[in-house]
């Protein structure tokens, strides 16, 4: 039985916003020599080579940028979404930037991306220790949950969902990680990685497509993935 080997990036091959460690990367290469990978991320390319090196993006079948929304086959983008992000959206999300009681705001805190846009209070230029601190209020306050709440019930042909540690990714609705189950065969095997799996979270919308024998693998991190990779060999 083939396998197509599905990761997700942030969080299940690299720490959240850094770069793949050296001694997985050299292991993780291999792997993807000897097996169908393909990776599907919310970041864009750039970010993408950025954690992991050109040449172990290059090693997959395929990448799915921005929750399949900018596709890529050796290096060839052969796909791109060109939503826009709604004027009437930008203005609440400037409303709820300008109203969160977190007391950082560091830069870059709406991303629009092809066919996505990441919205972060924090800001996307926070260093680690600010980001520590803002994953600890959001963990107290909800903040992002609350605001995906409320762009879901106010935008029924967007939807909103938590990625990340400190974003919210914005999509139109049906654009999200669920889309890539269409891009394989029917009847393909699939083995997605993921570190956001419950409802709500940027891969669930994937991970609930997978019928047995294909399936969804949660990880806690990059660690625990390539202790779970070790078992294929």
């Amino acid at each position: 039985m083939t396998i197509e080997f599905v990761f997700d990036v942030d969080g299940t091959l690299t720490p959240s916003r850094g770069e793949i460690d050296p001694e997985f990367k050299q292991f993780f290469d291999k792997f993807c020599i000897k097996n169908n990978v393909y990776f599907v991320t919310g970041s864009d390319k750039a970010k993408t080579v950025e954690q992991l090196g050109e040449d172990t993006y290059a090693l997959a079948k395929v990448v799915f940028n921005c929750s399949g929304n900018d596709i890529y086959t050796t290096g060839v983008n052969v796909r791109k979404s060109e939503w826009t992000l709604p004027s009437q959206l930008r203005k609440m999300l400037e409303g709820w930037l300008q109203g969160s009681n977190f007391k950082y705001r560091t830069g870059n805190h709406i991303e629009e991306r092809p066919g996505t846009v990441n919205f972060s209070i924090i800001g996307r230029n926070c260093t680690l220790d600010e980001r520590k601190e803002y994953i600890k209020y959001d963990k107290l306050m909800r903040e992002r949950e609350s605001i995906a709440f409320q762009i879901n019930h106010s935008f029924k042909e967007i939807t909103a969902t938590v990625g990340g540690e400190t974003g919210i990714d914005i999509y139109p609705t049906g654009c999200d990680k669920g889309q890539v189950y269409y891009e394989f065969s029917k009847g393909a095997t699939i083995h997605f990685f993921g570190d956001k799996m419950e409802p709500g979270g940027n891969d669930y919308p994937l991970a609930k497509l997978l019928k047995h024998p294909s399936k969804a693998i949660q990880v806690d991190n990059w660690q625990h993935t390539w202790k779970l990779l070790k078992e294929y060999d």
